[in-house]
């Protein structure tokens, strides 16, 4: 599309005059309520550049990713967090356009929440992310169709909920940059699991054994504390089992480094055909990974080509502004 993402169509002058700060008919959009792996709170100041009035308002605030406009910090037990977003949903409804939800969560039971947004005539959108809907069934999932939209950041994704609208999350590129390259004895090979399970850690420990690498595997840091590591390594290596990749990936390709990932075949075609453009991931199993990370430890020349091939997709399909168009579209 027009703006690098399919479906996206140009500019609407009038309704860009319409999201204009201090306009009466500003939109006014909600993102809640969790900040998961950060795409909300990005989305929300992606949206906000282009003169939404567009807040994030969390139930509680996430370890690597504490950014929100509003927390609740709800208490335990399900009645006094019921208590308290009750109260928090409605004090929100009468000056908000459309709820923007994450992770299949909603601030009040999704029972009473479509009923409710449909009788006073608010939109709604849901947003999944990957674990939140990956090997469930349609019935597990049949409640999203209470939504007036829903999303799913990769063509992969589609396989659970077949009629969204795919969105690649986004990131501010404005904020990362490939840092000068530094002189290491051994070049670093860096992992950053959020569940060592899922993501396949014990196959990536094992195959950096015995090899001239220095292994750098980051956990339960700040996000801004992890971004630091993240700029030091020669190699990334994502995950080995989901089949697609997330933000993780997206950052380490941003700070033009060479990934690793497995990736579905299907997937990674449906993608290039949409998209028209080749994903730069370098595609492993755990039986592939030793050698592929072989090979990139003996050559700055491939990693450092490689590296510059991610930058470009990032910026390309990942770019949180281009992102934001197409969400004015969907609301």
């Amino acid at each position: 599309g027009a703006c690098g993402i399919p479906g996206a169509r140009p500019a609407d002058p009038a309704r860009a005059a319409l999201l204009r700060p201090g306009r009466v008919g500003r939109l006014r959009v909600v993102h809640t309520p969790l900040n998961v792996a950060g795409i909300p709170w990005t989305n929300v100041q992606a949206l906000r550049r282009k003169g939404v009035d567009a807040k994030l308002v969390v139930v509680e605030r996430q370890k690597m990713h504490p950014e929100a406009d509003v927390s609740l910090d709800r208490p335990t037990g399900l009645l006094r967090r019921q208590a308290v977003q009750w109260p928090a949903f409605l004090r929100l409804l009468p000056k908000t356009d459309v709820f923007h939800f994450y992770f299949g969560w909603t601030l009040v039971p999704r029972k009473a929440t479509w009923p409710i947004l449909k009788a006073t005539r608010r939109k709604s959108v849901l947003h999944f992310l990957g674990s939140d809907i990956r090997g469930r069934s349609p019935d597990e999932l049949r409640y999203a169709r209470g939504a007036d939209a829903r999303i799913v950041g990769s063509y992969d994704a589609l396989r659970w909920v077949p009629d969204a609208e795919v969105i690649p999350p986004g990131l501010d590129l404005r904020q990362y940059e490939a840092p000068q390259p530094e002189e290491h004895a051994r070049p670093v090979v860096l992992h950053a699991p959020s569940s060592r399970r899922r993501k396949g850690t014990e196959h990536i420990v094992e195959a950096c054994e015995g090899l001239e690498v220095e292994l750098d595997i980051v956990e339960g840091l700040r996000h801004d504390d992890a971004r630091r590591r993240y700029e030091r390594a020669d190699i990334v290596v994502d995950q080995l089992n989901a089949g697609w990749y997330g933000i993780f990936a997206l950052e380490a390709m941003a700070l033009g480094k060479p990934v690793l990932s497995y990736l579905l075949d299907e997937a990674g075609q449906h993608t290039e055909r949409e998209l028209g453009v080749d994903v730069p991931i370098i595609r492993v199993t755990k039986e592939t990974l030793r050698e592929r990370i072989a090979e990139l430890a003996a050559s700055v020349e491939e990693r450092q080509r490689i590296g510059a091939l991610s930058r470009v997709y990032v910026e390309r399909v990942h770019d949180s502004h281009k992102g934001a168009d197409r969400l004015v579209e969907i609301y």
